[in-house]
């Protein structure tokens, strides 16, 4: 069966070498900032609860009104109730 498909080329095309980086711009990719504290390093627990649908949106559309995530306001929100007790 002749065709277009019949027709293709095997030619092939070389992909080139990665261009050399700059070492500082890797260094700093890195490195990060360090002023800033990675939420890894300090959120490390999860918590799961079952709640209504209903509920779930009425909770991400106040989060969503007050421009941050639904995570911030929950923690915002136990910290709040359940704050550290200072010694």
């Amino acid at each position: 069966m002749s065709g277009p498909a019949s027709k293709r080329t095997t030619k092939r095309v070389g992909i080139g070498a990665r261009p050399p980086a700059s070492p500082h711009a890797e260094a700093w990719i890195r490195q990060g900032s360090s002023d800033e504290i990675q939420k890894g390093d300090l959120y490390t627990a999860r918590l799961t609860l079952e709640i209504t649908p209903g509920m779930r949106a009425r909770i991400k559309v106040s989060a969503f009104t007050q421009g941050v995530t639904l995570a911030d306001l929950l923690r915002a929100l136990l910290e709040r109730e359940f704050p550290e007790k200072s010694s």
